[in-house]
């Protein structure tokens, strides 16, 4: 394998100068869920280049990609994502500028010497990771059919392949009171607000007896309009997670009941809306993990302990819920450096960061190739995965 792993560095570093582009170009101009035309036509233009048979807008997503290499033959079919995607007001804070950059490069690289391996390589660019769950509706349309491996990166504060992630649904919950001058008649209304604060309450009580792991955080969007009217109309936005998908809709009913107690405390209308898409908790493959943190410490990246508490959500959990895949983090900033936050957000665009990548690029093609050139390999994945 020796001869393929040079061939592979080979290209990830020829590619570099256009790799390190298209990352700076993502980063600089970032694309909030679903929204990301320029990523995606970036994206796409690069793999018809490269000679990859390439859709752009599938799954009813008009940025979703799905690119076929044209040397296809018998053997394992595997899949390299790519995600796009940019956080409000903090840009890049997740890195997907980074991955999408190590997905292309690992899709070219693997791709300039797939004509003398056997299988079938596929490169998705998977759009709404960060809560429109681009990844969902392309395994609904079929997408992952026939995948035997899905593989991507994910910079992090921190390098580690067997950390999974929790599920997620978001929800929406509204209250609707009763308008009244707040110091004249404040008897005569009904206060959306001081539901909101008792759900926000309740919950806060419950936090002492659920798992540990178990998340249920919030924000208020609407609390009122003028503090000498009470608060008519009021809504909040949750998040409810749990390491497994059963808890997770345990908790949700929990959060509803929260809800609902107050609306009955305050005399509003509550309303209690799940928002698509929710997420499955991530099945990560040690039989693929292992092999691409092999291949990332080869390419300088040091490797610690693993830590796999602290998780958090993606719609990777969902594809790893179908067929064999990794979502492995890459350390691109110190530990302090908190995903989500503007601090991370620079380390995206930095020196480092685009170092990370290129050796990201370098392990997932190295570990595509172990898996088209062993079927065993594959085996041994699916083995894992249906005994998980």
């Amino acid at each position: 394998m020796s001869e393929w792993y040079a061939k592979l560095k080979a290209s990830v570093d020829k590619n570099e100068p256009q790799l390190r582009s298209v990352s700076r170009q993502i980063f600089e101009r970032p694309e909030v869920k679903s929204e990301e035309v320029f990523a995606s036509k970036l994206l796409a233009d690069e793999l018809e280049k490269a000679g990859f048979d390439v859709e752009l807008g599938v799954a009813g997503l008009d940025t979703a990609i799905r690119a076929v290499h044209p040397a296809a033959s018998d053997g394992p079919t595997i899949a390299i994502l790519g995600e796009y995607d940019a956080l409000p007001d903090v840009g890049h804070a997740c890195g997907h500028n980074l991955i999408a950059a190590g997905g292309l490069g690992a899709a070219l690289a693997v791709g300039a010497i797939k004509d003398q391996l056997p299988g079938k390589l596929l490169f998705f660019g998977t759009p709404a990771e960060e809560g429109g769950g681009g990844k969902v509706f392309m395994i609904d349309a079929g997408l992952f059919e026939g995948v035997d491996a899905a593989l991507m990166f994910h910079p992090s504060n921190y390098t580690m392949v067997g950390r999974g992630s929790l599920a997620i649904t978001e929800v929406k919950i509204e209250f609707h009171g009763k308008p009244a001058h707040a110091s004249g008649c404040p008897e005569k209304g009904i206060n959306a607000l001081d539901a909101v604060i008792q759900t926000f309450n309740g919950i806060n009580a419950l936090r002492e007896h659920i798992l540990d792991g178990a998340r249920i955080h919030g924000i208020i969007r609407d609390g009122g309009v003028k503090p000498n009217i009470v608060p008519e109309y009021t809504s909040a936005e949750f998040y409810v997670r749990a390491q497994e998908n059963d808890y997770r809709d345990e908790l949700l009913e929990k959060l509803r009941n929260c809800a609902q107690g107050a609306a009955l405390a305050t005399g509003a209308r509550m309303e209690f809306t799940e928002v698509p898409v929710p997420y499955k908790a991530m099945k990560p493959n040690r039989v693929i993990g292992e092999r691409f943190l092999k291949h990332i410490i080869d390419n300088g990246v040091p490797h610690m302990p693993e830590k796999t508490n602290a998780m958090g959500s993606t719609d990777m959990g969902d594809v790893t819920q179908v067929v064999p895949g990794i979502h492995a983090y890459v350390k691109i900033a110190e530990e302090d450096v908190a995903g989500h936050s503007r601090e991370f957000t620079d380390a995206s665009g930095s020196e480092r960061g685009q170092v990370a990548m290129l050796a990201a690029a370098k392990a997932l093609a190295m570990t595509a190739v172990d898996l088209l050139t062993s079927p065993e390999m594959v085996a041994q994945a699916w083995e894992e995965f249906r005994n998980a």
